[in-house]
């Protein structure tokens, strides 16, 4: 993302003020300072003073300096609504914004759209601009939310300024009682799993991602499917993968298995995607779907549909809505934040990678 200095230093002193740094009446740097600071002539950073005083950042006071201001809770009810996803790919992410869509244009909102590359510090910049904007509130697909998120001042910001926002697809566990509304992964990676040990299959292979909550939450129901048939836990069997490793490791993974020795006629996968990446390399092997090995994969997307794969369904748009509708009952106060922790419910849809 490119920056001009004025919106660098706009941008750095918001930061300070969302991380706490910088209290309300603190003095901020003179004209003097931020310009040697930044490189920059007094005539730029007035401006971007200028901007933040403008936003209600900042005041100032003749002769004394300019000072961080009180920020009021947000009343203003712009009709405007924020929606920060991981990507803004065809996988499965246009059909849950065609949900909230929906929910929100028949409520006369409108949406602003963010992606953060599935980025924390992608989704910190994203929440900086869209706190100086005028929302009303905010549906937000975490980032890497297996990991410690660093920015939840962010979202204590929004709290203190009466945003109300929804965690979509995961959450962050150190913010579980933050409202979401996601698919029931846990019960889901168990489902497919006991599909696949219900025709028969045993050594069965597991590739799950290492930093998303999801991938966490359908290990975790591949375990108990395991558990409950009465089959032992092999590790060796599992494959652990992050988002930057996503096109080689999970083949790189199961190839490894396969040459190892271990008995393995069955992969369970994260997701669609890393199931037909699975299923070409396999058939780049020599090995054949589902004859020698089933495959499944997770979400029911366009790519399960077009490659026949055995998957969860991922009620996509009806995320969507129930998202949009969760955030619009926290914004007129019909719906209690408590009561704002939405599962749904997951279920196998049965094609042909699997035998």
């Amino acid at each position: 993302m490119n920056y001009s200095k004025k919106d660098i230093i706009i941008r750095d002193i918001k930061k300070l003020i969302n991380e706490g740094r910088y209290q309300e009446g603190d003095k901020i740097l003179s004209e003097n300072q931020l310009a040697n600071k930044y490189g920059v002539s007094r005539q730029t950073v007035r401006k971007a003073l200028s901007e933040m005083i403008t936003e209600g950042y900042l005041y100032a006071m003749h002769g004394s300096g300019t000072f961080v201001a009180t920020r009021k809770n947000h009343k203003r009810h712009t009709k405007n609504i924020a929606v920060v996803s991981t990507y803004m790919s065809d996988y499965i992410f246009p059909r849950v914004i065609q949900g909230i869509n929906q929910v929100l244009d028949e409520n006369g909102y409108s949406i602003l759209l963010k992606t953060t590359n599935n980025s924390r510090k992608g989704e910190a910049w994203c929440m900086e601009e869209l706190l100086s904007k005028n929302i009303d509130g905010m549906i937000i697909e975490p980032s890497q939310s297996a990991i410690s998120c660093q920015h939840q001042v962010l979202y204590d910001q929004m709290d203190a300024m009466g945003i109300p926002y929804v965690f979509i697809q995961g959450c962050y566990e150190a913010m579980m009682d933050r409202p979401f509304v996601m698919l029931d992964d846990v019960e889901g990676g168990k489902l497919i799993t006991e599909h696949l040990i219900g025709l028969g299959h045993k050594n069965i292979a597991g590739i799950f991602k290492a930093d998303d909550t999801q991938g966490i939450l359908r290990h975790k129901g591949y375990i108990k499917a395991l558990q409950a048939a009465g089959i032992a836990y092999n590790p060796d069997l599992v494959i652990w993968y992050h988002t930057k490793d996503k096109t080689m490791k999970p083949m790189e993974g199961l190839i490894r298995i396969l040459e190892s020795g271990l008995s393995c006629h069955a992969v369970v996968c994260y997701n669609d995607e890393i199931a037909a990446d699975v299923i070409k390399g396999l058939q780049n092997i020599g090995r054949s779907v589902p004859h020698d090995i089933s495959v499944t994969g997770f979400d029911n997307s366009l790519l399960a549909h077009s490659k026949g794969i055995t998957t969860i369904a991922h009620p996509q748009e009806e995320l969507g809505k129930v998202a949009a509708t969760t955030l619009l009952g926290l914004i007129d106060g019909t719906l209690p934040r408590k009561e704002a922790h939405i599962m749904l419910e997951p279920k196998v849809i049965e094609r042909k990678s699997c035998f």
